[in-house]
Formats: C-alpha cells, structure tokens, sequence
C-alpha cells in the first residue's frame, strides 16, 4: 500500500528542464568571464588571475557535470530502480564538490609556486580591474539567482553550484585585493591572497560534500514527531510509530505503521491507510511518496508505540 503525489513546482520533469536551462545558461556566462581573466591574466603576469580564470573553467564544467546528472535523474522509476533515478542528482552535486576540491589545490599550488619562485610582479593597470570588476558583477548576480532558484526548487545540483560560483566571488574579491596591494608596492601580495582564498575554496567543498552526504546516507529528512502529529489527526488512527524518512530536499520518501480498531474490516482499514498517505503529503511539500504498514491496535502494538515514543522515534 502506498500513495505517490504528482510532483509539482518542487519536482518532475518542468522541474528538473527548468534546473536544466539555469546550469546551460550560467556555462555559458562561466566561459565567457573565464577566457576573460585567463586573457588578461596571462597578459598582465598575474598568478591570481591566471588562477581564478582555471577556476572559472572549473564552474563551467561543473554546470556540464550538473546537466549529464540532471538528464540522469529525470528518467523515471524502473524495474531496478523502483524510486527512481532522483540521487544522480546527489551525485552530480558530490562532482561539483570534487571539482571545488581541485580548484583549491590549483589556486593554492599556483600560489606557492610563485611566493617560492620569486617572479616578478604583475602588470596591474585599468583594464585588470576593469576585467576582475566586471566578472566579479557576473558572479554575484549568477550566484544569488542561482541559490534562490535552488532552495525554492530544492535543487541540490543548482544549491552546490551556487556555491562553487561564491567561491568564485570569493577569489574575485581576493585577486582585486591583491592587485590593489601590488599597485600600492607590495608584490607578494599577489599569490599571498590566492593561497588564502583556496583555504575558503576547500571549506565550501568540504559543505557540498557534507549536503551529498546527508541524502547519500538515507539520513531522516522530517521529524517523525511532526509526522505523526498529522497522523494522529486522521479519523480511524488509534496509534502511529516506526516512522522512517529518506531522500533529497526535494523529494522525500516516509514509510510508517498505522494502528487501527482490531475489529475494523480490512476494507475500511485500507481506507484509513490511504487516508494518511494522503495526509502527509499534503502536509510536506517535499514528500512524494508514503506507504503506511496497517496494524491492530492490540496490547502488543499499544506497548510497541508507547516504547517508540519515549525513545522520540514517534
């Protein structure tokens, strides 16, 4: 027994089409103001520029790695998939986190190379802050747009993105800093804040790391005390407990066990349990599906419940 909404603004396929066209457009916008800082970056001498263009390459292929995962998950549940294919998702963004991981060691590699080689200072003149100072307004815009967009669609790919594109912002601000200082006549300032930035780089990795984790691990997605709450509320519900959730921010899954009068026909208990099934979904926007375990409400079951409840499993 079990009851499957159909998914609206927070999944399906408008859904996961609308995530699609978000990650193509920004690629194109990453590549655009990568070439730009890479261009003048290797004109200028500047290892901070030079780095945070590869890091612009790197936003692009994550918004490539987002789509190949989005075009994953949309297909729908299958023999050997029967919840779908929605935690390719999770693993698009677990991707993006690995390239967040490298850009860090490539920003910071690249910063000590240059404290440890003693190059000459970089060229720093209008068009370099007029190249950091643009891509920078492209990046903010792209990561504030992007983050909203994620949370309301609950979307870890487009949530993991936005923050790889902050940590773009971040190197942005950095290398500003940085030429600012070398103008000012302090070369070393240069890959000094680059090596800086990629500490911030590896901490944003380390928390979309930590997100893929949480749905990986089939960690609860909903208090199962706010669950039962709204189970109890259903006419024919003696008792509620064993309830378990799973699944993405977007998409979860609950399954518990619903106690019913013992002496009820199986036909109205049917009933009982869809009623419920109904219920939570309606209640949770992010569950898409629920299967409740119909049991009599005997001694046994009273006893199992009350345990449940003051372990706070119900």
């Amino acid at each position: 027994m079990g009851y499957r909404v159909t998914p609206g603004e927070s999944g399906g396929p408008d859904r996961k089409s609308r995530i699609r066209r978000i990650l193509v457009t920004i690629l194109v916008l990453n590549v655009a103001v990568a070439l730009a800082k890479l261009g003048w970056g290797y004109v200028a001498g500047s290892v901070s520029m030079v780095a945070d263009g590869f890091h612009s390459l790197f936003d692009g292929a994550s918004n490539v790695i987002g789509v190949i995962g989005l075009g994953l998950a949309a297909r729908p549940a299958d023999r050997d998939h029967p919840y779908g294919h929605g935690k390719y998702e999770t693993y698009a963004s677990a991707a993006i986190g690995a390239m967040l991981a490298f850009a860090a060691y490539n920003v910071g590699s690249a910063a000590i190379g240059r404290l440890l080689a003693g190059s000459p200072p970089p060229r720093v003149d209008a068009i370099a802050f007029g190249v950091m100072i643009g891509t920078l307004a492209v990046n903010i815009g792209v990561t504030l747009y992007e983050r909203s967009v994620g949370k309301r669609l609950g979307s870890e790919i487009l949530i993991a993105d936005a923050s790889h594109t902050a940590s773009d912002v971040l190197v942005s601000i950095g290398v500003i800093g940085g030429l600012i200082a070398v103008r000012a006549g302090y070369p070393a300032a240069d890959p000094l804040i680059a090596l800086a930035v990629a500490g911030a780089i590896a901490y944003t990795a380390y928390n979309v790391f930590r997100q893929a984790t949480v749905t990986l691990s089939d960690t609860a997605r909903i208090d199962p005390a706010k669950i039962a709450a709204v189970v109890r509320e259903v006419p024919g519900v003696l008792g509620c407990h064993h309830i378990r959730t799973r699944g993405s921010t977007a998409e979860v899954y609950v399954d518990l066990h619903i106690q019913v009068d013992p002496s009820a026909t199986v036909t109205a208990g049917h009933a009982v349990a869809e009623a419920v099934e109904r219920a939570v979904c309606y209640a949770f926007d992010a569950v898409v599906d629920v299967v409740a375990h119909l049991e009599p409400y005997d001694a046994y079951q009273v006893d199992k419940t009350a345990k449940e409840i003051d372990a706070g499993l119900a």
